[in-house]
């Protein structure tokens, strides 16, 4: 890769479920990355998802079907996003959560393309795209929303 004059501190990383790594470290100004430094950071499939809000396959992500007691933080810049127990069975084909870690770390904003209104979510730390919430769909879950997240988006940190 084509070396810039420009050095950012580096977080140490962790090898991820599909072979690329994941942001674990110290968070630092995350507006201010390249696209060739996010290229750098990111596998190419959560490159694409994160930076160009691509959606992966349904159910192609371990993540879908996973219980494991966990923290989920953003494969980007290591946000703790949510948390294995808001973790649902929608059998939608992404990982479902009813409600994130904290009000705070995520936003939400409209998303008109693909001819329908939705509600996109970003990390709220690094603007990564994440996936999209639903409400009103009839879950019994505390919050009747359904945050439909691309696994190629969280890093999973088992408690």
């Amino acid at each position: 890769m084509a070396e810039t004059s420009e050095t950012t501190e580096t977080p140490e990383t962790d090898q991820n479920s599909t072979g690329g790594t994941a942001a674990v470290g110290p968070i630092e100004d995350f507006s201010t990355l390249t696209d060739e430094q996010w290229r750098e950071r990111l596998d190419p499939n959560s490159y694409q998802v994160l930076r160009h809000a691509a959606t992966e396959r349904p159910f192609s992500h371990p993540y879908n079907d996973d219980d494991t007691e966990a923290v989920y933080v953003c494969r980007g810049c290591g946000a703790e996003l949510f948390r294995s127990t808001e973790k649902f069975h929608s059998h939608c084909g992404w990982p479902s959560f009813f409600d994130p870690a904290d009000s705070d770390a995520v936003i939400e904003r409209v998303d008109d393309s693909l001819g329908t209104r939705r509600t996109e979510v970003l990390c709220a730390n690094c603007g990564g795209h994440l996936g999209h919430v639903f409400a009103g769909e009839g879950y019994d879950t505390p919050t009747d929303l359904r945050y439909c997240i691309n696994g190629l988006a969280l890093q999973q940190q088992p408690k």
